[in-house]
């Protein structure tokens, strides 16, 4: 994300804190090879397989996943008569996905007569997320979307105090809490549960996957003056990148006051 989002050197708004300039349309593309084998399966088939991927960076977006057509089972895909037009990629056909008894609809899309700019796109195609039930990266399943390797996840022990009010009432303070920067994000502090009002919080429903940090939890602040949904979340399933913050509390809502103070 850091090339395409939060200012990065492909994001709508590049930093002005360089000595060079990149001459570049105000929409750009960038192609990278995907080191690795990739696996997408559906109704308990494999329907994409390929060590020959790669990602495409487009700015304001996230890197899409695109593999050599044949890589695609050509006997899992039926045509649709969907077609969108992209102004810097071209004209898109799209095809129908079947897997067993499933079907999903539009699922595949590729550029047959891409725009000179990105000549480079013939012969390749893309698969929606969420159009399979699983990915594979590997051997290892991926949520969300492949991790970008120009983004990057930093957690570090911090001496800076961070207080976290809702209204009078202070439901977390700590003077050791977990900074985490993160491309593209501000930094989050992470606070470790002894320093939070466990008792004032409830789990919510909410749950969400990053593919950097792992399975988040959110929690409900229930109080005298009344309760705020999602307030805050915690990593109980962490990957590599998470893992120095498992079940550590980060808070984040409008109707929360966070004050972080140096030591």
């Amino acid at each position: 994300m850091s090339l395409t989002l939060g200012g990065g050197p492909l994001s709508k708004h590049p930093p002005d804190t360089v000595n060079y300039t990149i001459e570049s349309p105000h929409h750009a593309l960038f192609m990278q090879p995907f080191p690795r084998r990739v696996r997408a399966r559906l109704g308990g088939g494999t329907v994409l397989d390929s060590g020959r991927g790669y990602l495409v960076h487009e700015t304001g977006l996230l890197p899409q996943f695109y593999v050599p057509t044949e890589d695609i089972p050509a006997a899992r895909l039926t045509p649709s008569e969907t077609t969108t037009h992209c102004p810097f990629k071209g004209d898109a056909s799209y095809w129908h996905l079947k897997a067993g008894d499933r079907t999903v609809r539009d699922a595949v899309w590729s550029y047959p007569e891409p725009l000179p700019g990105a000549r480079w796109l013939r012969g390749l195609s893309a698969m929606y997320w969420e159009a399979a039930d699983s990915w594979m990266d590997e051997e290892e399943e991926v949520h969300g979307h492949l991790r970008d390797p120009f983004h990057r996840v930093d957690a570090r022990m911090s001496s800076t105090l961070v207080r976290v009010r809702y209204g009078d009432q202070v439901v977390a303070l700590t003077g050791k809490p977990k900074i985490v920067s993160e491309t593209g994000l501000p930094n989050r502090y992470y606070i470790p549960p002894d320093d939070v009002r466990r008792d004032l919080l409830v789990p919510s429903e909410t749950t969400t996957h990053c593919p950097y940090k792992g399975q988040a939890r959110y929690w409900n602040l229930r109080t005298d003056a009344g309760e705020v949904a999602d307030a805050a979340w915690s990593y109980t399933v962490a990957l590599k990148d998470g893992h120095d913050i498992r079940d550590h509390f980060c808070f984040l809502h409008e109707d929360l006051e966070t004050t972080v103070e140096q030591a």
